[in-house]
């Protein structure tokens, strides 16, 4: 995407039809990203550590032919309260960001992010339980190479995706409905189409929130205060478009342990 910055065919006209500068947007754009990557990369870390300490853990289970569970990571993660904390605890960092990012200084709401990214690290760490690591990799970079190709599009296509939040909106709420209805019906026709549904949702989500973040910086100085909060929440936006898009495409590219 490097290459892209400062590329004269950029969509840079604002909501209102005047045009963005093309050097604030790079400059908002390269923020973003970089917390963003960062943000992913604190989750990456944290995921593959636990998840290693938790599949050691598993193999000394099954050598043990027991039926109970022995002292370790994976008892304390599974079996604890501690698996409410880990699974709830990334909502409440979104709240947090999302609606009192405007009390918190950029430092504090920094530290907000990592610690968020640290703990999605946590959640996800049971997918090394699950999934063979060749497949969690294959997935990973997958997943990287559409995100980087529908960012490009979102930002050099003349569309003007953002007007259509709304329908955006109405899709995640349906698959959100989908998927809880599925909790308890346990079809797996339905669950194909909830895990084909939100790959398609998120990877058309991808370049809408490209052209909503080209459109921030056309409203904010991106190295003041509010310019580098309204660059965190944009990061957010798209380190949770990532990793959401990842987990629907693992439900089909990876492969199982068992």
């Amino acid at each position: 995407m490097n290459n892209y910055y400062g590329n004269s065919s950029w969509n840079t006209t604002a909501a209102d039809g005047s045009s963005l500068s093309v050097p604030a947007v790079n400059a908002f754009l390269k923020q973003v990203l970089a917390i963003m990557a960062i943000g992913l990369g604190i989750t990456g870390l944290v995921a593959y550590g636990v998840g290693q300490n938790l599949l050691a853990d598993l193999e000394v289970f099954r050598a043990s032919n027991s039926t109970y569970m022995p002292d370790g990571l994976l008892k304390t993660m599974f079996t604890t309260p501690l698996r409410w904390v880990i699974m709830f605890a990334p909502f409440v960092f979104i709240l947090v960001l999302s609606f009192g990012i405007n009390r918190l200084s950029f430092m504090a709401a920094s530290v907000v992010f990592g610690l968020f990214a640290a703990v999605m690290g946590l959640s996800l760490s049971s997918i090394f339980v699950v999934y063979t690591g060749g497949s969690i990799a294959l997935t990973f970079f997958t997943t990287a190479g559409m995100f980087g190709v529908m960012a490009i599009i979102g930002l050099t296509t003349k569309i003007d995706l953002t007007k259509y939040s709304s329908y955006f909106t109405m899709a995640i709420i349906g698959l959100v409905i989908v998927g809880l209805v599925n909790l308890f019906m346990k079809s797996e026709t339905l669950g194909f189409i909830y895990g084909a549904a939100g790959v398609l949702i998120f990877t058309a989500m991808i370049p809408f929130n490209m052209q909503s973040i080209v459109q921030t910086s056309g409203l904010v100085e991106h190295n003041t205060e509010e310019g580098k909060k309204a660059g965190l929440l944009g990061a957010l936006t798209l380190y949770m478009n990532f990793i959401n898009l990842f987990l629907f495409l693992l439900r089909f590219m990876g492969s199982s342990r068992d």
